[in-house]
């Protein structure tokens, strides 16, 4: 089942089971951008609280038409400390980071986070 959004503008979220699923709509190239719009609406509208241990980040930049000029190692670091704090304890949890940009029907950033899974449990 899958949880109702949380949030009303650009930034939203929903918590299923162990995933955090985030959408920023629109682009810029400025990467600096999204951290405070992200910083905002977890400081105003979640109520989670930060976990301990190793996590998986994937972050999907989706475009329409010709790819913005922007290097994606500093949207995902911007995006990384904006989360912060309120997914995770530190950025250093993230165990394993993929970073993807590609046609979309319309022009945002999906955020997805949730705990790593490793073979021995």
């Amino acid at each position: 089942m899958q949880a109702d959004w949380i949030g009303t503008g650009k930034v939203r979220a929903r918590e299923t089971g162990d995933v955090v699923e985030i959408t920023i709509d629109g682009l810029t190239t400025q990467a600096k951008y999204y951290k405070p719009l992200a910083y905002e609406f977890f400081r105003k509208e979640w109520s989670s609280r930060p976990s301990y241990g190793d996590y998986t980040v994937e972050i999907v930049m989706e475009h329409v038409g010709d790819p913005p000029w922007m290097d994606l190692d500093n949207l995902a670091k911007a995006l990384l400390d904006a989360i912060k704090g309120y997914l995770f304890h530190d950025d250093s949890q993230v165990a394993r980071l993929l970073v993807e940009r590609r046609q979309g029907e319309r022009e945002r950033i999906t955020i997805r986070v949730f705990p790593r899974v490793t073979a021995d449990g």
